[in-house]
């Protein structure tokens, strides 16, 4: 019992959390990501004159993803707009998955890149910041 309560847990908060690195990947390998893996979030189609992005957001409204991609449509860096409510979460998650280098950053290393995350407190939200580093 102990066991599947576990298991729905932890499948809980792998749907309800995003921290993958798609730094890389193609749009149309995003939005293939993005439906087979994240089924909880949604796509909307946005417009902007001054650069490409990508952006998804939850049902709830408590986190918005933004995919910025070059003029090849490659993604260049993320950003991911979450609720406070979410932070404890996402930095509990980080702790896991990356190396922390201070209390706001963590450095991602994959193959001979290497990726650093941030995390910042705005007024009304907590911005989380996935760039790649030398």
């Amino acid at each position: 019992m102990k066991i599947l309560q576990l298991t729905t847990f932890f499948l809980f908060v792998s749907t309800v959390t995003f921290s993958q690195n798609l730094i890389g990947y193609k749009e149309d390998e995003i939005r293939k990501y993005m439906r087979e893996n994240q089924k909880d979030m949604n796509y909307a189609s946005v417009t902007n004159s001054r650069f490409k992005y990508l952006k998804y957001t939850d049902n709830d409204d408590n986190e918005t993803l933004l995919f910025f991609l070059n003029n090849s449509s490659v993604c260049k860096s993320e950003r991911i707009i979450c609720d406070y409510s979410i932070k404890d979460r996402k930095i509990k998650e980080f702790n896991t998955k990356y190396k922390k280098i201070d209390d706001n950053s963590w450095l991602d290393v994959r193959g001979r890149k290497n990726y650093t995350i941030y995390i910042k407190d705005e007024q009304w939200s907590c911005i989380i910041t996935i760039v790649q580093t030398k």
